[in-house]
């Protein structure tokens, strides 16, 4: 069973309709008991970084997930948020993130490479592979388009933890994987067949 981790933040019904139109099960998780059967996580995420980690960590279901992603190695994907949430800490807030991919989540505003570009990042990019991967597997996904909505971007530590780039005034981490972790900045939920394509992908893992 795909499971959307439903913590009061993220559209869990666009995951839904995407994983119904893919005739793949898949049903929300607002309590700990229903992160039973799961066989694939998702965690999405939409806002304030601290909003988020605020509402995940009094959802009730970070200890189970955390069983789960950790102990059992069963595959989690961060959408948007959701990814940034994978990180260490962001400069959009003070709570501490997860920590399950190792990184830091900083401002689009603080490069110098995007004084004449507005911000948010929004609207349709594409993905540079930097390395190949099972949840990336058409030999044609560079000429894909994904949806980004953000201000904020991940910075993995660990370069061998980066699975695809977007460059929007400069390079930075759009896909990222560590073991049975993996973060994905746009929105596949919005991102019409080639989001459809990597989340069928993402629950074969």
């Amino acid at each position: 069973m795909i499971r959307i981790i439903d913590y009061g933040v993220g559209n869990v019904q666009a995951f839904l309709n995407v994983f119904d139109r893919l005739g793949l099960r898949a049903e929300r998780a607002s309590e700990p008991h229903e992160l039973i059967d799961a066989t694939h996580l998702i965690l999405p995420g939409v806002g304030h970084f601290d909003y988020a980690m605020s509402n995940f960590n009094n959802s009730g279901l970070r200890g189970p997930l955390e069983k789960l992603v950790l102990t059992q190695n069963k595959p989690v994907l961060g959408v948007c948020v959701g990814m940034q949430m994978l990180a260490h800490s962001s400069d959009e807030g003070l709570l501490p993130g997860l920590g399950w991919i190792p990184g830091f989540v900083h401002s689009f505003s603080g490069k110098s490479e995007m004084k004449s570009l507005p911000l948010p990042h929004m609207g349709w990019n594409d993905l540079k592979i930097n390395i190949p991967s099972a949840v990336l597997p058409t030999s044609d996904i560079e000429s894909s388009q994904f949806y980004f909505l953000h201000s904020y971007y991940f910075s993995a530590t660990n370069r061998s933890d980066v699975i695809a780039t977007t460059n929007y005034g400069f390079d930075f981490d759009a896909v990222v994987r560590r073991k049975n972790v993996f973060g994905m900045q746009c929105h596949p939920e919005k991102s019409h067949r080639w989001g459809e394509q990597f989340l069928r992908a993402f629950t074969e893992v």
